[in-house]
């Protein structure tokens, strides 16, 4: 599988664009256990062109992470395109368009999913940033609106006329939000249209070896998006491609989620780099074996400087190794 001059190989896994998820502690670690491709946190058109720090930071990239993408979204073709020309100067090997986030916030002000209310500006918004950058141009969306309006298989065609070079489909519209179970049905259709020639990326409930198999055995997808299996779980790319093992200790794990937070402390600084790390800490399934980690999952919430953070790790080392 092919995205410009980017090979791929078989059956890759990516790492979805995940605000306030996505940095780049958790993308090196991702990367490190095998994921073919990373994105950045998604990031706001109108404030990249407002320089607002915040955000250009979200921009940075490591040569270490590459091919690593950077997701953009925003309500019209001006500001999308002058975006589009400020990313390409950071050099991500993509840029990928967001028609697909379904919060209130992002959605609700006509831009991410919200654009699936307007596919005619969609269509502008993409033709005119492929026009406008010489990088590899990607678009992520969903199924459509709501369950009455299943687009995507028309949809799918239009934004390959546009010029984007792939597209990926996360198998739930935007009034599902995150709940049920995402359909891949219309991702498969999309995926065996003859005129479709663009690789095509399913994205939505893989979890495990189980499901990433099924989902490239009965779709035919060409790779696989994997999102909030991730939380806590760098370790999931290595997983699925060792039909289920990571081949990692307990010891391993947790030196890994240190590992994490360190380079998140140091390249932003304790206080939010603690603020980007805990969440993973929190969602990871390790602890899962921990009596009561309800306290200790409040605990590491709470914690607000990195010894303290790395002390209640430890404590989870020593419960789950007597555990074990």
């Amino acid at each position: 599988m092919k995205i410009g001059n980017i090979d791929f190989g078989e059956r890759p896994l990516f790492l979805a664009p995940m605000e306030d998820v996505t940095d780049i502690g958790f993308r090196k670690m991702c990367k490190r256990f095998g994921a073919a491709m990373v994105y950045t946190e998604f990031v706001s058109a109108d404030a990249i062109i407002r320089s607002i720090k915040s955000t250009l930071a979200k921009m940075h990239i490591d040569d270490e992470e590459r091919p690593v993408g950077i997701q953009i979204y925003g309500r019209d073709v001006e500001s999308m395109v002058e975006a589009a020309k400020i990313v390409e100067s950071v050099h991500p090997d993509i840029i990928d368009i967001n028609f697909g986030c379904p919060v209130k916030k992002v959605a609700g002000k006509g831009a991410g999913a919200g654009m699936l209310r307007n596919i005619p500006l969609m269509l502008d918004i993409t033709r005119a940033v492929v026009d406008a950058v010489s990088t590899p141009v990607t678009v992520k969306t969903r199924l459509g609106w709501d369950m009455d309006h299943l687009i995507i298989t028309d949809l799918a065609e239009q934004l390959q006329d546009c010029g984007i070079q792939a597209l990926t489909i996360h198998g739930r519209t935007r009034s599902q939000m995150y709940t049920g179970e995402a359909d891949w049905t219309l991702i498969g259709e999309v995926k065996r249209n003859p005129r479709i020639h663009i690789p095509i990326i399913g994205n939505g409930d893989v979890v495990d070896y189980a499901t990433a198999r099924e989902k490239f055995d009965r779709y035919g997808v060409d790779a696989i998006m994997i999102g909030r299996a991730t939380f806590g779980r760098p370790w999931i790319f290595r997983e699925i491609q060792n039909g289920g093992d990571s081949g990692l200790t307990i010891d391993d794990k947790i030196d890994v989620l240190e590992e994490m937070l360190r380079i998140n402390v140091e390249r932003i600084d304790e206080y939010r780099g603690i603020l980007h790390t805990r969440r993973h800490l929190a969602a990871s399934p390790i602890f899962k074996g921990i009596p009561d980690f309800r306290q200790t999952r409040i605990a590491m919430l709470r914690a607000d400087k990195m010894a303290d953070l790395i002390a209640i790790l430890e404590d989870c080392r020593r419960i789950l190794k007597a555990n074990s």
